[in-house]
């Protein structure tokens, strides 16, 4: 038993999820948030390798030539214009004093004589052979006391006078720097990329929900449409520009079947009317002839016609919603009125016809007639299927009307084909065109009511249920 539960649920999930993964909107999430994904990863990929394989060309260029400019700014003169000092931001001296060995500077005049420089700078070798106002380029390599060194260059002028400024930085310290600069990066384009995805899904989400809420309307109003609906016509407002000729098709083939099922009901109405008097004038004359033999069969063929001919004539009816007169109704009175008219019937079957009121209902708002007719179809079925002996009971309550027989029962097999219209059971033991339930149906859907078919075990109950 628990086991049988487990796949059960488990296949109800599984059809959930086949469900989800082929809709709409998680194609389109799925696809928008992957190729984001692909493309965060490329750029990702991409930003890694280049910040890991061409470190001075990207970073370390740019911060040299930014130490150059502070150099710059920072040169201060007397009011005669002589260069007397470099005053640098707290973060520039503090890097100056503390890595003394690693980064230098050096202010020179455009003849190459050493004015100003950093505390371990000061010496008279110079960094670079030839004249640097000359030969010097915007950065290169350098050997400073056999270190290896990244020195950059820049000139700059004061009034007639020229003056070249030069750091030099450690490759060590450079590659230093430059780690810790890079080391973070991977981790941070990761924590980006997850973020970015997070963000990207929940957004997409909403905005996919929102994108299809007027197609989620339209499947909705479309569901709703039957054949007592069928000049209601779906709404193409806020509908996207791609799914508008699919409303319109919709639209245009409601139109072919609401004309369809006009014509359909025309022709049953037409053909029941024009039948109806001929079968009348029929008996009539099979009446006045002594010489016809085996009249009743005649009579009983002829009945049964004009039985089906009246069904068609209801169900012609019941399915127009204009046919139906509303008003307040005493459903314990129509119950009554149709227990009455079988009355008769019942006695000749030899089956013992019930009316069961515990209560005083209250009035509900129907088709007096249209009650009749259905109360009728279900007493009058109950009575051909009960045995000689047995009882129908027709009970009245506050919610409900329930007509209870004593027959056979119905197979379990029938029931999905009840209330089909034409349809008999294959070993019905009496005549009928099958359009009683189909009646019923049709009235009970003018209504908003529902029919419910329950086995008993002895027996069949039809329940007509009111909405509250």
């Amino acid at each position: 038993m628990r086991f049988t539960l487990v796949r059960t649920r488990i296949r109800k999930a599984s059809g959930v999820f086949r469900y989800w993964i082929r809709s709409l909107s998680a194609q389109l999430w799925l696809t928008s948030v992957t190729a984001l994904v692909i493309c965060l990863g490329v750029i990702a990929a991409i930003t890694v390798y280049t910040f890991n394989h061409s470190p001075p060309q990207m970073l370390q260029r740019h911060a040299d030539i930014r130490a150059t400019q502070r150099i710059v700014d920072g040169l201060r003169f007397d009011s005669h214009g002589q260069l007397v000092a470099v005053t640098l931001d707290e973060q520039s001296a503090w890097l100056f004093s503390v890595a003394t060995n690693d980064l230098m500077y050096r202010v020179l005049d455009e003849r190459g004589h050493l004015l100003l420089a950093s505390s371990k700078a000061a010496g008279d070798e110079p960094w670079e052979t030839g004249n640097p106002a000359v030969d010097s380029r915007e950065e290169h390599e350098v050997s400073i006391d056999g270190r290896p060194f990244d020195l950059a260059t820049r000139e700059t002028q004061r009034g007639n006078a020229r003056f070249i400024i030069q750091v030099a930085t450690s490759s060590a310290f450079n590659k230093a720097v430059l780690s810790l600069k890079v080391k973070p990066i991977p981790g941070i384009v990761g924590w980006t990329i997850v973020l970015a995805t997070i963000v990207f899904g929940l957004t997409l989400t909403f905005t996919v929900h929102r994108l299809l809420r007027p197609l989620r309307l339209a499947s909705r109003a479309a569901a709703s449409i039957t054949p007592s609906s069928l000049t209601m016509r779906l709404s193409d407002k806020g509908v996207p520009s791609e799914i508008k000729p699919l409303i319109t098709a919709f639209n245009d083939a409601l139109s072919r079947l609401e004309n369809g099922f006009v014509v359909q009901q025309a022709f049953l109405a037409s053909a029941a009317h024009e039948l109806q008097t001929p079968l009348t004038l029929i008996r009539g004359q099979i009446e006045l002839q002594p010489g016809i033999e085996k009249k009743e069969l005649i009579y009983r063929e002829i009945d049964l016609m004009a039985r089906q001919v009246r069904q068609l004539l209801h169900l012609a009816e019941v399915s127009e919603s204009q046919n139906f007169a509303f008003g307040d109704v005493n459903r314990a009175d129509v119950a009554d009125d149709v227990v009455s008219y079988f009355a008769r019937k019942a006695s000749a079957e030899s089956v013992s016809l019930e009316l069961d009121v515990p209560m005083v209902p209250g009035v509900i708002k129907a088709d007096r007639s249209a009650l009749f007719i259905l109360l009728k179809n279900l007493v009058e079925n109950a009575i051909n299927v009960t045995p000689a002996g047995g009882r129908v009971t027709v009970s009245v309550d506050e919610g409900s009307i329930r007509v209870s027989d004593e027959g056979r029962g119905i197979d379990p097999e029938h029931l999905p084909f009840l209330f089909q219209r034409f349809w008999r059971a294959p070993d019905a033991p009496h005549d009928g065109a099958g359009l009683g339930l189909a009646i019923c149906k049709e009235i009970a859907a003018a209504h908003d009511w529902h029919i419910n078919v329950r086995r008993l075990p002895v027996g069949t109950a039809f329940s007509v249920l009111f909405n509250p």
